[in-house]
């Protein structure tokens, strides 16, 4: 096997090169879309990951000899097309919103621009990485804003596929996690890593004593140890008698959590344990997070539901031609008018409009062409929200690797500020930012 990761594509992408080439189509210019008709669970916002992992796999969109013996052996493509594919590379461009914004319905999240042929190949591969990362990083900025400044860690991976849980832990710190108990991710893409001990460590000694003072021992009193294997008031109890009142903190797992974060509190504080710190990591969600708000609790750790994306796994993101280059050149736009899943023709360029600091809409300039949408960036009140990813082949690096991901998680943190109030409440409703769409020509009338 080798790391190419031209294979994760379906299988009528390169049917639709394969006639393509055929019949002399395959070289025309394209511009394909990717956007959300709507936003999953009824949420007001949504957020943009996976940019930076997108592009990295870009680098290895490569059809070596293993792939194309594969794509030989099954008949999947004839030989015209199959030495296509041994020169692939992808030579067009990609304008997308940076990772770590906010994106609505309609909005053009990311551009791709090329002939037919080398861009028709990357669909799937756009969307599985931009579909799940974006679902995990929505999830988790909800879970963030309902954290507010108390901590959050990412503590998944054993409810994810071994990758996808990487890629969860990295989406989830982009959209304001403060760590992982992931390693791979921790290692890879420079997220703080945590954790301590697991109920099975207080199990394996003959008393919760032992196992505590052992951990003590091993990691000083500034660990925190789990309470609730047994008895969680004579956990706490052992806890502080065997940590001293310098004990960092101590974990629950079970229980009515907003009752017992306030007994375990009271008990700590009864003790002299008043610097402990209490985190929670029972199933929750940001539902279970925004009730314990009032609680005195410290920190948080989320499993199943962040990498899960909260009930909604995926972003429903699509990947659709909206314009092409006729027979002359000149410049077409085209849609698909398909009930419930109508697409809107023509290349595009967003803005998102604010008045005072705050966001008030996204504006969506379309065009079938490329020259208007130049002089549509000096709309007076609005903020570009699209940036150029790969520019005729070449790959922006600066959006790859732990250093993509620091900045995509300082980018959202600060986009995140212009959002209007009504847009952080967890409740179903519409998207708290309208989608404006209007000609170029009708935008550059006016400045």
């Amino acid at each position: 096997m080798t790391a190419s990761s031209a294979l994760h594509t379906d299988r009528y992408e390169l049917t639709m090169l394969d006639a393509a080439l055929r019949d002399g189509t395959a070289q025309r210019r394209c511009v394909f879309e990717v956007f959300g008709r709507r936003l999953p669970g009824a949420r007001r916002f949504g957020v943009v990951a996976g940019t930076g992992r997108l592009l990295t796999l870009l680098r290895d969109f490569r059809f070596g000899d293993d792939e194309l013996r594969f794509l030989r052996d099954e008949k999947i493509v004839d030989a015209e097309t199959l030495d296509y594919l041994a020169g692939y590379r992808f030579t067009g461009t990609l304008t997308g919103y940076r990772e770590g914004e906010l994106y609505f319905p309609g909005s053009p999240i990311l551009t791709v621009e090329g002939t037919f042929a080398e861009a028709v190949v990357l669909e799937t591969l756009v969307l599985s990485v931009l579909n799940h990362d974006s679902a995990i990083a929505s999830a988790a900025a909800r879970m963030s804003v309902a954290a507010g400044d108390r901590p959050l860690a990412e503590m998944g991976s054993r409810r994810a596929g071994e990758d996808s849980a990487i890629a969860a832990a990295r989406a989830a710190y982009i959209a304001g996690f403060n760590a992982t108990s992931n390693l791979a991710a921790g290692r890879r893409w420079g997220i703080p890593t945590m954790g301590t001990a697991a109920h099975a460590w207080t199990l394996l000694h003959d008393t919760e004593e032992d196992a505590f003072r052992s951990q003590i021992e091993a990691l000083g009193t500034d660990t925190t140890l789990l309470v609730d294997t047994f008895d969680i008031r004579a956990g706490v109890e052992i806890a502080v008698r065997v940590a001293g009142t310098s004990l960092g903190g101590v974990r629950i797992d079970s229980g009515d959590l907003p009752t017992v974060a306030a007994d375990v509190r009271a008990q700590l504080d009864s003790l002299g344990a008043t610097g402990t710190r209490i985190t929670v990591t029972s199933d929750l969600d940001e539902f279970a997070i925004a009730a314990l708000a009032a609680s005195p609790v410290d920190s948080y750790g989320v499993g199943t539901s962040v990498v899960t994306g909260s009930g909604s796994p995926t972003a429903g993101m699509v990947f659709k031609l909206v314009a092409r280059q006729d027979d002359a050149g000149a410049w077409i736009g085209v849609a698909k008018a398909s009930t419930d899943k109508a697409s809107r023709g023509g290349r595009k360029a967003a803005f998102r409009t604010r008045e005072d600091g705050v966001a008030t809409s996204e504006l969506v300039v379309v065009s079938d062409g490329y020259e208007e949408l130049d002089d549509a960036a000096a709309h007076p009140d609005a903020r570009a929200l699209q940036v150029p990813l790969v520019v005729r082949g070449d790959i922006d690096a600066s959006a790859e690797g732990p250093a993509g991901v620091a900045a995509a998680r300082a980018h959202h943190l600060r986009v995140r500020e212009e959002l209007p109030v009504r847009a952080l409440a967890l409740s179903r409703s519409d998207p708290a930012l309208p989608t404006v769409f209007t000609e170029a020509a009708e935008v550059t009338g006016q400045v």
